[in-house]
């Protein structure tokens, strides 16, 4: 839907005013007509606030607060954002169903958001700051398991550190695109040290930075909480890799059970408190516990994440390889899936021992071969071929 450029920056007014109580906005400008008309109906606003409403808002909602949005409106332009009013094209779809969407998002993309939210399914991975190796390990497999199946994601995080910028970094490196929810202003990256994640999003065909939350604030504790329920309300589904029972990947997973969006959780050690959240939404019944890659991706709707193998199984990952690896590489990558072939629930540390290499270089061929559907890893890292 188009929308003219009075009506997108009233909006662009009400959210500033309405950032935190995005329900009173929305009712206002469904009572008045429209967003605009907000503005130029001060007897009617101050009837529809109530009492309680017209003591905190009243005196915001005046003609000097469209002209300072309006100017805003014209800054971003020049500095390659913009401003997308609930309802404009462009706007995320399922964003819209939720009970108290923004009344708009400011955008940074080399794509137009029409392109980014209009096309590819969005899932979002989150997860604590504190992640652990299990925790990125397994953060990376998802996101690689996602990006080799038939129907490519959107996945969706919030920049922060932890599991939010190892699901944008391998997403970035795997050649699918994401977006970055952040809790600042548009012109903001938080924290200092993903930077350079948040610029190559901002470049990057297909992917974006979003925020509701106007050019200039800074990141404060309390602007993450409105910042997850955008990343549950943009997203068909929600994956929680790591998180203690309090914490921002929480809230976002009972978010997005709230709305009625499919939940995943990455299951861990009882005695792990990094897991603890995890699990607590497996044994709650709002989060269905990740056990096996392959159907992971399927029930998220991605189609299928690799191949069938065939009887002959080195000559199958010698087929399949040949052309997508280099030569030593390819022949790295056979002899790991015949390792794995001949001794069923070998480890990934017994692989480095029996073959001699590094942890990293086992690990990452164990990926290779796990997100193509080759083999199989538990959680206790066993590897299983078929």
């Amino acid at each position: 839907m188009e929308m003219s450029f009075e009506e997108r920056a009233a909006l662009c007014a009400l959210n500033r005013i309405f950032g935190f109580e995005p329900k009173t906005g929305l009712r206002l400008i469904e009572a008045l007509g429209g967003a605009s008309a907000v503005f130029k109906e001060p007897e009617e606003v101050l009837r529809e606030l109530g009492a309680c409403s017209r003591v905190k808002y009243a005196a915001q909602i005046a003609v000097s607060a469209f002209e300072s949005a309006a100017m805003e409106l014209e800054r971003l332009g020049r500095d390659g954002c913009r401003f997308i009013g609930i309802g404009e094209s462009g706007y995320p779809p399922l964003l819209m169903e939720c009970e108290d969407p923004p009344l708009g998002l400011y955008y940074k993309g080399e794509s137009a958001p029409e392109e980014v939210f209009g096309g590819l399914p969005q899932v979002a991975v989150v997860g604590t700051r504190s992640v652990t190796g299990y925790g990125r390990d397994w953060c990376q497999r998802i996101v690689e398991a996602m990006s080799r199946s038939t129907i490519k994601p959107l996945v969706v995080s919030g920049l922060a550190l932890g599991v939010d910028v190892t699901a944008h970094r391998t997403a970035l490196e795997a050649g699918i695109p994401t977006v970055a929810v952040m809790a600042t202003g548009i012109d903001e990256l938080y924290p200092s040290r993903n930077r350079d994640v948040g610029e190559r999003i901002a470049g990057t065909s297909g992917c974006a930075l979003v925020t509701d939350y106007p050019p200039g604030v800074e990141a404060v504790k309390l602007n993450f909480i409105r910042r997850n329920r955008i990343i549950a309300g943009i997203c068909r589904a929600t994956i929680l890799v790591e998180s203690k029972i309090k914490g921002g990947g929480m809230m976002t997973a009972r978010l997005a059970s709230s709305y009625g969006r499919d939940v995943y959780a990455l299951p861990g050690r009882i005695d792990d408190p990094f897991s603890q959240g995890c699990n607590l939404l497996i044994r709650e019944n709002l989060a269905e516990q990740i056990g096996d890659l392959g159907e992971l991706v399927s029930k998220l709707g991605l189609g299928r994440s690799g191949i069938r193998l065939k009887d002959d199984f080195g000559a199958e990952v010698t087929a399949f390889y040949q052309n997508r690896l280099p030569e030593g590489e390819c022949e790295d990558i056979v002899r790991l899936a015949m390792a794995v072939k001949g001794h069923r629930g070998i480890s990934v540390d017994d692989l480095c021992s029996k073959l001699k290499w590094t942890y990293s270089h086992t690990s990452r061929l164990v990926t290779t071969l796990e997100c193509d559907g080759f083999i199989s890893v538990d959680l206790l890292q066993h590897c299983h071929a078929g």
